[in-house]
């Protein structure tokens, strides 16, 4: 019988964990495992005390480097790279089990102690953890109390230490208990082959131009630096920056304002004039943000001049699909300028004035670099390729609009077509330039689940010059147009009440909704199954008994929250997303492509010079899976020297 090794540690850096991700916080010269605690097949946890000279017994070793053996932690991609690390062999991803993908599988909680407070187990995490972890875990402020030492060790506080070991044994203890309250929900197969996958991808990293990011935070702190004496000089305030103190300013000059947000100050541009103007422009560039993910960058990066552990697997748990860590790849600006190269080379050089000289903005090139920052290795260029227009091809297929089908297996112009359909014109008529492309447009970006005109507005319809009193007109024109996917909203509200009401399988358009053990399945056509814990029919903010659940809202608590048909949707709709990203990224590996990351739904492949073709690429990516027959799948792609947007 395959044995199951539970474990957990406890380990020391003198990096920042939660800043720099794991992959750096190991590549410290300083790091150490202080704590192993474990348990072979459910039996009695033990605890080793590496801190104080044990060692991890020769069978426990030879069950983590033996990938028939089963290991399995909360989190385990912590456990596999830290004892990676302590072992200094690279520990393969193929023989662990991470409970914590188990729990998001279900839509619960990502971290053990909320889990378990949702699972209601009889043993909990400690709640003396944090200040434990706080205490040996990390460097700590030198004092004449501490006689100046910048470590706590176990001979510092023998009670807090026992404490400690105490800690760790129950984490395990707590990840058995979760464990065994989900037995019933094991990860399928495929599933585990996308985690292995995903492992394999923040294992590999990518590559950075360090000489860019050091180059670019120093440009932008001479920038601001420069921008704020600027400021100092106009307004004559001790501290331009304060919030206060530019209200007052303002005021005095005869201009009130309530907020100073970027929106705020944007429009007060638009009204003023003079000093003023030219305060509140100065005032957005010292505002600006670009440097972030620069530093996010430098921090992160390992000795390889590489930066792990980017992607989250189930970040999403709603939907399945991945979440961005550490640098947030997954909102990274995009890149508009011309001669981007150019500029780049500038920055990387350190030629700020030439910078200054060729471009409108220094802070909105520095922004708009960012994505360079990502390069191959030498001797290696990148592949880049996306679906095109995923949702919207998924959400035609699945509420069957033929005729946008129809477009998509054709020329693809959904805009134009769109437009078409909505306003009743030819699409030989729906220009580039046409407002009825541009209303097109917005439509199909605001309006695929259930928006109306706040949707346009937040897309920025009042932006593009409509007007608030058209935008009622355009969500009838294009519900019109697409009858099929507004029924098709309707439809999962209806089947998804009936499942929880009757407590039996409902299905409509080839979805399977099913409630048992106080949970609401949604079966997509991949056979994965999305999960809304603890359904249940409440009055809901449109006042009559929709769909309400437990999960984890906008405000990262634990909580009952509303959904309905539109919403539904959407989930359904980005999950079968999700996992066409998922085969098409297993496929390119079975090609012998290297994935470094990957951004929504397109993905950046490191490939050597002179090999594979960004063709081959798209067509693997573009393969229809048995289950989405009749799904009219594309990619597109390009290649680069460094990563940006084509």
């Amino acid at each position: 019988m395959r044995q199951i090794l539970e474990l957990d540690i406890e380990t020391f850096s003198d990096v920042d964990l939660i800043k720099c991700g794991v992959y750096a916080y190991v590549d410290s010269p300083v790091f150490e495992v202080l704590l192993f605690a474990y348990s072979f097949d459910g039996q009695e946890t033990q605890i080793i005390d590496l801190a104080q000279g044990e060692v991890i017994p020769a069978e426990v070793e030879a069950a983590i480097l033996d990938e028939e053996v089963t290991k399995t932690a909360f989190n385990a991609n912590f456990e596999r790279t830290c004892l990676g690390r302590h072992f200094r062999k690279y520990l393969s991803p193929i023989s662990w089990h991470c409970s914590a993908v188990q729990a998001a599988l279900l839509a619960l909680p990502r971290s053990l102690e909320d889990v378990g407070s949702v699972l209601g187990l009889d043993k909990q995490k400690m709640k003396e953890g944090k200040e434990l972890i706080r205490y040996f875990c990390v460097p700590c402020k030198p004092t004449k109390s501490n006689d100046g030492r910048t470590r706590n060790l176990p001979d510092h506080a023998p009670e807090k230490w026992e404490l400690f070991k105490n800690y760790c044994v129950r984490d395990v203890e707590v990840e058995k208990a979760v464990r065994r309250k989900l037995h019933k929900y094991q990860v399928s197969e495929k599933e585990m082959e996308f985690y292995r996958l995903d492992q394999e991808i923040n294992d590999r990293g990518v590559m950075i131009d360090r000489e860019l990011v050091e180059q670019a935070i120093t440009c932008d702190l001479l920038y601001k630096d420069i921008v704020t004496r600027q400021a100092y000089e106009l307004t004559g305030l001790e501290n331009p920056n304060s919030v206060v103190q530019i209200k007052l300013w303002l005021e005095e000059k005869g201009v009130e304002v309530e907020s100073l947000s970027k929106k705020a100050v944007g429009d007060l541009i638009r009204e003023t004039d003079g000093k003023v103007q030219e305060a509140l422009k100065l005032r957005l560039l010292m505002a600006k943000t670009s440097v972030k993910k620069y530093e996010a960058i430098k921090r992160s990066v390992c000795s390889d001049n590489r930066v792990h552990g980017l992607l989250q697997f189930y970040g999403a748990n709603r939907t399945g699909r991945w979440a961005g860590r550490l640098v947030q790849v997954q909102n990274l600006p995009q890149n508009h300028i011309k001669d981007l190269e150019l500029a780049r080379n500038l920055v990387r050089q350190g030629r700020f004035e030439d910078l200054e000289l060729f471009y409108d903005s220094t802070p909105n090139v520095l922004s708009e670099l960012i994505r360079t920052a990502f390069v191959p290795k030498p001797g290696y260029r990148f592949i880049v390729a996306d679906f095109s227009a995923i949702e919207a091809r998924v959400l035609a297929w699945l509420a069957g609009e033929q005729w946008r089908l129809d477009v998509f297996l054709t020329h693809g112009k959904i805009y134009e077509a769109s437009a078409s359909a909505m306003f009743h014109v030819p699409i030989e008529e729906v220009t580039k330039s046409s407002p009825f492309r541009q209303k097109g447009k917005i439509s199909e970006l605001a309006l695929g689940y259930g928006g109306a005109a706040g949707a346009l507005i937040s897309m920025g319809a009042l932006e593009m010059g409509l007007t608030e009193m058209e935008l009622p007109d355009l969500v009838s024109a294009w519900r019109n147009a697409n009858p099929h996917i507004t029924q098709f909203w309707w439809d999962m509200d209806a089947v998804a009440i009936q499942a929880v009401v009757d407590k039996k399988q409902t299905k409509a358009g080839g979805i399977l909704f099913e409630y048992h053990s106080g949970i609401l399945f949604v079966t997509l056509p991949s056979g994965r199954k999305l999960s809304y814990v603890k359904p249940r029919l409440a009055l809901n903010k449109f006042g009559r008994n929709g769909l309400t659940y437990e999960g984890i809202g906008e405000n990262g608590k634990w909580g009952r929250l509303e959904t309905y048909g539109p919403k539904l949707v959407e989930n359904i709709v980005q999950g079968i997303a999700r996992d066409l990203l998922a085969e098409a990224m297993l496929r390119l590996k079975e090609k012998g492509f290297s994935i470094v990351m990957h951004i929504h739904d397109e993905v950046v492949l490191e490939v050597p010079v002179g090999t594979s073709s960004v063709e081959e690429a798209c067509a693997i990516m573009a393969v229809q899976p048995e289950w989405a027959a009749g799904l009219p799948l594309r990619a597109d792609g390009y290649e680069c020297a460094f990563y940006k947007k084509d």
